[in-house]
């Protein structure tokens, strides 16, 4: 049977634990048979009302917390686009029958996204398997056995809940301190050599993948030139930051005395092999001689940048690409390639968050990035950059960080 051949809707219907969809303002779109059983709940009592509007805290217990523990839960997977596993939960149900009593219940939640195209979350599974008789099992000859059992798996589940909670601070206190540490060693956007710049870096919206990418761009010795680079570090949080300023520190050291790109590239990738977390980091280099009206380049496993010609042509410079850094264990020459450009056109270096989207080909993300480069080609690179971003990165922000630069030449 093929993959077109599957009933996906009677599929989940059939699926043996509840599971609901939710709206990402947590309005139900759909719930399979076992969640309507196990919550006492007609269909059309839970699709197109809110989440909580149907299943409210018991209003008798002042301690109940379950709302306010699922909604952190699914605002997490909205903010991460990553599942979020929830410990056992206490979250009392009215009694369908008896208006105005309530159950005494224990749930085990699993949410998880559903992401679009564009990678943004578009709906939320909520999965829940009911473990009330497990924590009561009132009754029977080990019914002590049972009660201690409970008290046990409660407690032990609140203190989970509450280390989490104190994990998910400390990593937002470190996501701070390393955003702080990325923008202090980053140039800020500046006239470079009467040329126009603009720059940008967008943070991975509520992701661990952040301060990994850098841009950097110098005053070249000897005649009208400019060097620019982006470059990516594996790698997330203070860590990755303290890398991308040793190897943005140092390519901007080798550009200065190399005698292009290519060597320059050389000198870096040496020095990689002996950076602790410069595994698998990649880097595209730029040379400009506005006297010849030339672009010398050459990239180590880095994305090629895009040269947008006055007419809306638009090149990708992609015929000096090489492995990563560090791919190599005995570093050889790199290759370097050269291209001509006019007054008026517009080099732009980016880094893979910009166009890498899950389940979609390279190609066509790269076609989008060219299209919304024509359309946007005469506006001041500040505006052109802005736009690029707006049209390329999903709302509500993209899964990996992302650095741009835009020079009109």
């Amino acid at each position: 049977m093929n993959d077109s051949a599957v009933d996906y809707a009677a599929a989940f219907q059939a699926l043996p634990g509840m599971v609901a969809l939710l709206t990402p303002d947590l309005v139900y779109v759909g719930v399979n048979e076992e969640f309507l059983r196990t919550a006492g709940r007609k269909r059309e009592q839970l699709i197109g009302h809110h989440l909580f509007d149907v299943f409210p805290d018991n209003p008798n217990d002042p301690g109940a917390t379950g709302t306010r523990n699922l909604e952190a839960s699914l605002r997490r997977v909205l903010t991460t686009g990553e599942r979020d596993t929830m410990a056992l939960q206490r979250y009392d149900v009215e009694d369908p029958e008896r208006p105005g009593h309530w159950q005494e219940r224990y749930w085990s939640p699993v949410n998880a996204p559903v992401l679009g195209p564009d990678g943004e979350v578009v709906l939320l599974v909520l999965r829940v398997e009911e473990v009330t008789e497990l924590v009561q099992a009132r009754g029977g000859r080990h019914t002590g056995k049972a009660q201690v059992l409970e008290a046990e798996l409660y407690t032990r589940a609140r203190e989970l809940q509450e280390l989490n909670e104190r994990l998910r601070r400390a990593h937002a206190r470190e996501r701070e301190v390393a955003l702080a540490l990325q923008e202090a060693m980053l140039p800020a956007g500046r006239q470079v050599s009467d040329h126009r710049a603009a720059v940008r870096y967008r943070p991975a919206v509520g992701a661990l993948n952040v301060c990994g990418d850098w841009y950097d761009l110098i005053d070249l010795v000897g005649g009208h030139r400019l060097g620019v680079s982006v470059g990516d570090v594996v790698g997330h949080g203070l860590e990755a930051a303290g890398v991308m300023g040793q190897l943005r520190s140092a390519l901007s050291a080798a550009s200065r005395v190399a005698e292009g790109p290519a060597e320059a590239l050389d000198v870096l990738g040496r020095y990689a092999h002996v950076v602790d977390g410069a595994e698998s980091a990649t880097a595209v280099t730029t040379f400009i001689d506005f006297d010849r009206h030339t672009i010398a380049y050459s990239s180590a496993g880095h994305p090629p940048p895009v040269l947008v010609h006055p007419d809306g042509r638009t090149e990708f410079l992609d015929r000096a690409t090489d492995p990563p850094l560090d791919a190599r264990p005995d570093p050889a020459p790199r290759p370097q390639a050269g291209t001509a450009f006019t007054d008026g056109a517009t080099l732009v270096l980016y880094t893979d968050g910009l166009i890498e989207r899950r389940h979609e080909d390279i190609d066509t993300s790269l076609a989008r990035l060219a299209s919304s480069l024509t359309r946007h080609r005469g506006a001041d690179p500040e505006v052109l950059a802005d736009s690029v971003l707006l049209e390329l990165l999903p709302q509500g922000g993209a899964t990996d960080d992302t650095a741009l630069i835009v020079v009109r030449l």
